[in-house]
């Protein structure tokens, strides 16, 4: 079993502000939920955040504070939900992977039984925030709980983890855009397949970090079966996130100020491509890292096609 050590892979270890406030006790948990790498809840916020901004420019405006706090705040309690429910899945697994050895279950910081009454803490918590919004979004913030409770077994099956991935992170668009319609449309619909592509993408990019490990102890990843033929793949994946903001920004109506924006959104998507390099782990932690820059870029193209 791979012993945690100062030589771990750059995502074995993080510190936040955050993390260097808590008290030591508290260490384990906030781990466990992946306070100490917040790129996470940047990436399941912002289509929280797009749906919240495409449903707000329908009537020539801009997202309330409100939803936004809300979203903002839910997003890092259930990304901290879906991370300790993936690790008492993982546990296993994790303890045979250098980079995931040093998380609290495998290293035997916590116990089951501590992670499993975390876990329904949380789930408690992000409760409480999602009846905060009308019934359609209630409904489908307990429906995204089956997609979520699904995905950590996604990789004994398929070669596709990373699109159920998609699925799961990319949710809060729909309810994003519920939150303020209650009701969906063509255009919310396109910008959940927008991010379900660019999820498939950037989550490629990071599996390539694991792809000797999970060859050797049999897990299955779109890095593992796409191999050298990523970047191409990359260019179809994000290609087809692109498609579906320009259709996103035809049904919607934006102005002329959303197609410059989209230019930026494809330029970004491309300088990943070209500086991929599937054999460096520390390059595809920062290719993968930047993507919260590239959800910030999306939502800006949003808001501006109000103007």
């Amino acid at each position: 079993m791979p012993q945690p050590n100062e030589n771990l892979p750059p995502d074995s270890l993080g510190e936040t502000l955050l993390m260097r406030a808590l008290p030591q006790a508290a260490l384990p948990y906030a781990k466990l939920a992946r306070l100490d790498r917040p790129i996470g809840t940047w990436l399941l916020f912002w289509p929280c955040f797009w749906g919240l901004a495409l449903a707000a420019s329908e009537g020539n405006a801009y997202p309330p504070i409100v939803s936004l706090a809300l979203f903002g705040f839910g997003a890092l309690v259930m990304r901290g939900a879906g991370c300790t429910f993936n690790d008492i899945v993982d546990r296993n697994i994790d303890a045979k992977v250098a980079r995931t050895a040093a998380r609290p279950l495998p290293s035997g910081q916590l116990s089951l039984r501590q992670a499993w009454q975390f876990l329904l803490a949380q789930l408690a918590v992000g409760f409480l925030v999602l009846i905060q919004f009308n019934w359609l979004t209630i409904g489908l913030g307990v429906t995204s709980l089956v997609l979520v409770a699904s995905y950590p077994f996604m990789k004994r099956f398929t070669y596709w983890p990373q699109f159920f991935l998609g699925l799961t992170f990319n949710w809060g668009a729909l309810m994003g855009y519920t939150a303020i319609n209650a009701s969906l449309s063509p255009a919310a619909l396109l910008l959940y397949a927008a991010g379900v592509f660019w999820t498939l993408g950037y989550d490629t990019i990071y599996a390539h970090q694991d792809r000797e490990d999970d060859a050797l102890i049999g897990v299955k990843s779109s890095a593992l079966k796409l191999g050298r033929h990523t970047k191409l793949a990359l260019v179809g994946f994000y290609g087809a996130t692109l498609a579906c903001l320009a259709g996103v920004g035809m049904l919607g109506g934006m102005s002329v100020l959303f197609w410059p924006a989209l230019g930026v959104v494809a330029y970004h998507l491309a300088w990943q491509i070209y500086r991929l390099n599937i054999d460096d782990p520390e390059n595809c932690l920062y290719l993968f890292r930047l993507n919260r820059d590239t959800g910030l870029i999306i939502g800006a193209s949003i808001l501006l096609g109000v103007f």
